[in-house]
């Protein structure tokens, strides 16, 4: 596995959930971080959690994805500050709470693909041309289970934001394998993250406890981010073991094959 000593890596939704833990795990194989969110007070609780676990101190670098002209800027100052990204974390991401068929306006809609779409495209059109010019790049998009599969939970938006996190993925390892860069895109199931509380009905503490955690997600990116030049982890569904979306059904086939 290959992160070279001091690679700068950009997290996006760094101040807490997936992206937090994403940014600790490539703390801790020695990385240089630029965190970026919009809340600073979140991105400094994760700064001081990276220079508590003994990691470099890390680059605060607040903006708001969803404006491509403040990603633009914002990318500037990490190179200025850092240099270029060897690696981005496209974690920033989020829902509304009304958000089916029945209830959803375009407000709504909106909010939700400008996040976890359009902000996605936003930071990978900033570091490839660089990442072209190097001919090393690894870009991880923190997708979701409900761009591979029929997830209601999620709502329609989400959805269809997160299928086309997917489909941008694979569109970027066609056209820019060539140059060396690696697109990876993971699509975890349920993560006890800050977004279940964003849901009409959110999840019980016994519930969240059987699902991923952010750390397990962020061990995932460490390590498609880490193999040799040559391999790329594409895709890569991450799900609980006991998962509840399939559990109803597990225990009715095992209800059926009991003796009587």
């Amino acid at each position: 596995m290959h992160l070279p000593q001091g690679s700068i890596v950009w997290v996006t939704g760094a101040g807490s959930g997936i992206g937090r833990a994403c940014a600790l795990a490539f703390a801790s194989a020695g990385a240089r971080l630029a965190l970026t969110g919009r809340r600073i007070a979140l991105l400094e609780e994760t700064a001081a959690a990276i220079r508590a676990a003994g990691g470099e101190e890390p680059l605060i670098a607040p903006a708001d994805v969803t404006d491509a002209e403040a990603v633009a800027s914002t990318h500037a100052a990490i190179v200025q500050a850092l240099g270029d990204p060897l690696v981005l974390v496209n974690s920033a991401g989020g829902n509304v709470t009304i958000r089916h068929w029945d209830t959803v306006d375009a407000s709504g809609v909106s909010q939700v693909v400008d996040l976890d779409l359009k902000a996605t495209f936003y930071c990978t059109l900033a570091v490839l041309p660089a990442m072209r010019a190097r001919r090393d790049g690894r870009i991880v998009h923190i997708a979701s289970q409900a761009g591979v599969s029929l997830q209601t939970v999620s709502g329609p938006s989400y959805s269809a934001a997160k299928t086309g996190v997917v489909a941008m993925s694979a569109s970027l390892n066609a056209e820019q394998g060539i140059h060396g860069i690696r697109s990876i895109c993971i699509s975890p199931g349920e993560v006890e993250t800050p977004i279940l509380n964003t849901r009409p009905s959110p999840p019980s503490a016994e519930e969240r406890a059987l699902m991923l955690q952010p750390e397990d997600v962020a061990d995932a990116a460490l390590f498609a981010a880490t193999l040799p030049p040559r391999a790329c982890i594409t895709e890569l569904i991450l799900l609980p073991t006991d998962d509840r979306h399939v559990r109803d059904q597990a225990r009715r086939i095992e209800a059926l094959a009991k003796p009587r």
